[in-house]
């Protein structure tokens, strides 16, 4: 078990002013992995003084060296990708080959895209007798999540540096150790000291200390809709600009031409993947009713094949949630599901799985209407709700009947058609039919689903400020 009670400060390990640690446990097994130190308010304005010290240096150092120190760090990721594999694996259950095909390529394109982007970005340019100058906030925090942790602390980190800023980040409790090593990378390239901190703990203590710092100029958070209020109530406190990816429940069309042998099991992967725990998971399917029942049929054979188990078999493509918390508000909205109609396709179980661990069976209900919770709902597990349609005017309209707006699908037999179906769902990111994710694109949600964008070009502009200069 390793235990670590320092925060990584002004580039080098401080021990932490609190004296008490947060257990690390691993969801497949119960057993207890690490211990990090409970950070408290007194460490996080550490980091933030580190920063902000460190920023006029930062922020003056030529784009071209920014973008080599980043590269740097995708380098040390893939250097290290096995290890970081295995530990993220480890910390929240994510299946070993899931965690080698996303949870670490992902953070790897953050660092070299963010290098590739900011090379060729553009800071100045003319604009009707004006300089239009984009520069760096300042000190931006990251408060970031469990379910892809190093992933998110890349695509706010990586992108925030990019543009100049430093950054304070407070890693998920649940999911710190990744950030460990992360950290151990950024110190090994050399980075300037202050231009990257990590300081460990939960988001009532941590993360509260950095939204409503006063010398933190932007928050980027990603979490729940519910959590994403709060930071932007303690930001609001000294104005400081907030960056939100929050809450989805997220709707996949299948219009009537859909070619359902291609569709349904690709439905079902997007519902599932890292079992459901993915804020922009295709929670929802909409179903012309006269093909229900085939669509049932598929769905239901498809779940049955998924291999459910311990992470680290090569075979598994389901493992267990993140923490036995996550496992009991999954099973009391399958319970919700039952208790108010919904009819269960596959699985439905409302115990654990016959697994040590946090384990859900892969569940799928038909007949969801919008009245119940589970249309409404963020469930955040393998859970995916079947809501059959008349028309395609009615497919949208139920789509668009949530408080969320993170993305969306749409099959046909029609690209074209698929295209304008997409056009008319209110959400940030819309798949038309087999189409691959592109980690380049612009992520982020309309509604209570977040405020601004990550990754790409977009993703470098959400930590620029805008100055024009006449004269």
């Amino acid at each position: 078990m390793r235990t670590h009670k320092d925060h990584y400060i002004n580039g080098q390990w401080v021990p932490s002013t609190g004296s008490s640690l947060l257990p690390v446990t691993n969801p497949a097994t119960d057993e207890v992995i690490g211990e990090v130190a409970a950070g408290t308010a007194d460490d996080v304005d550490q980091a933030v003084r580190a920063a902000r010290a460190a920023f006029a240096g930062w922020s003056a150092t030529p784009v071209a060296k920014r973008a080599e120190y980043l590269g740097a760090i995708a380098q040390g990721l893939i250097d290290r990708a096995e290890e970081l594999a295995q530990l993220i694996s480890s910390e929240m259950g994510a299946p070993l080959s899931f965690s080698r095909a996303a949870q670490l390529p992902l953070p790897i394109n953050s660092f070299a895209q963010a290098a590739a982007i900011v090379t060729d970005f553009e800071f100045e340019s003319d604009y009707r007798g004006s300089r239009i100058v984009r520069e760096p906030y300042g000190v931006v925090g990251a408060i970031t999540p469990w379910n892809y942790p190093l992933h998110q602390i890349a695509l706010k980190a990586a992108y925030a540096m990019a543009a100049g800023n430093t950054v304070v980040v407070k890693p998920s409790e649940v999911t710190p150790l990744n950030a460990i090593v992360l950290a151990e990378i950024v110190d090994a390239v050399g980075l300037p000291e202050g231009v990257f901190n990590v300081v460990f703990g939960t988001g009532p203590e941590v993360g509260e200390a950095i939204a409503s710092h006063p010398d933190v100029d932007l928050v980027s958070f990603t979490g729940s809709t519910r959590a994403g209020r709060r930071v932007s109530e303690l930001a609001s406190g000294t104005v400081k600009r907030v960056s939100l990816e929050l809450g989805g429940k997220s709707p996949n069309i299948l219009l009537d031409d859909a070619d359902l042998t291609a569709a349904v099991p690709a439905a079902v992967e997007a519902s599932m993947i890292n079992s459901g725990q993915t804020c922009s998971a295709l929670t929802r399917l909409l179903v012309p009713r006269s093909k229900l029942a085939e669509v049932e049929g598929i769905v239901k054979a498809v779940v049955e094949s998924i291999p459910v188990g311990d992470p680290t078999d090569e075979t598994t493509v389901l493992g267990p949630l993140s923490s036995r918390t996550q496992q009991e508000r999954v099973l009391g909205y399958i319970r919700t599901g039952i208790e108010e109609g919904a009819r269960v396709v596959v699985g439905g179980q409302t115990e654990a799985q016959d697994h040590p661990g946090a384990y859900v069976a892969p569940t799928v209900f038909s007949d969801v209407t919008p009245d119940m919770t589970i249309h409404r709902e963020e469930i955040f597990g393998p859970v995916l709700s079947i809501e059959p349609y008349d028309t395609e005017d009615e497919a949208v309209d139920i789509a668009n009947d949530t408080i969320y707006g993170l993305a969306g699908g749409v099959w046909s037999g029609s690209k074209e058609r698929a295209q304008q179906v997409a056009r008319r769902i209110r959400a940030g990111q819309i798949a038309v039919n087999d189409a691959g994710l592109n980690l380049d694109a612009p992520f982020g949600g309309y509604k209570q689903s977040g405020i601004g964008r990550e990754a790409g070009q977009f993703g470098l502009e959400e930590f620029l400020e805008v100055k024009s200069i006449q004269g």
